[in-house]
C-alpha cells in the first residue's frame, strides 16, 4: 500500500518496518565499551552496538556522565530482561523506552 508524501508523491509504505532500540546506561565509557563488545558477542548481534556520551543536566565536568550502549532490534529478538541483567553486570540497567 502507497501514502501520498510531500507534494502528493506516492511514497511506499513500510509495512512491518520497525524502529527498537534498545538503551543501556553504563557508568563510564570503559564500562560501555567493554559491554558493547561483549554484548556484540554474546547477543550475537549483526550490527555494532553505538557508545553515546550522556552528559548529565547542568554537568559541565566530563566526570558527570552517563554512557550509552545503543542497539537496534528491529525484529523484537532480545529479551529486555536478559539485556537488563547483561547492564547490571556493569552496574549499569536497561532504560525503559
Amino acid at each position: 500500500m502507497q501514502g501520498l508524501g510531500v507534494g502528493r508523491v506516492p511514497v511506499p509504505d513500510n509495512g512491518l518496518v520497525s524502529d527498537v532500540r534498545h538503551v543501556l546506561v553504563l557508568p563510564d565509557r570503559d564500562a560501555a565499551q567493554e559491554a558493547a563488545e561483549v554484548l556484540a558477542e554474546r547477543f550475537r548481534l549483526e550490527e555494532e552496538p553505538r557508545i553515546v556520551r550522556d552528559a548529565l543536566a547542568g554537568e559541565d565536568d566530563a566526570e558527570d556522565a552517563q554512557w550509552l550502549v545503543v542497539l537496534r532490534d528491529e525484529q523484537g529478538l532480545l529479551d529486555p530482561e536478559l539485556l537488563d541483567a547483561f547492564a547490571g553486570e556493569w552496574d549499569g540497567w536497561r532504560e525503559e523506552p
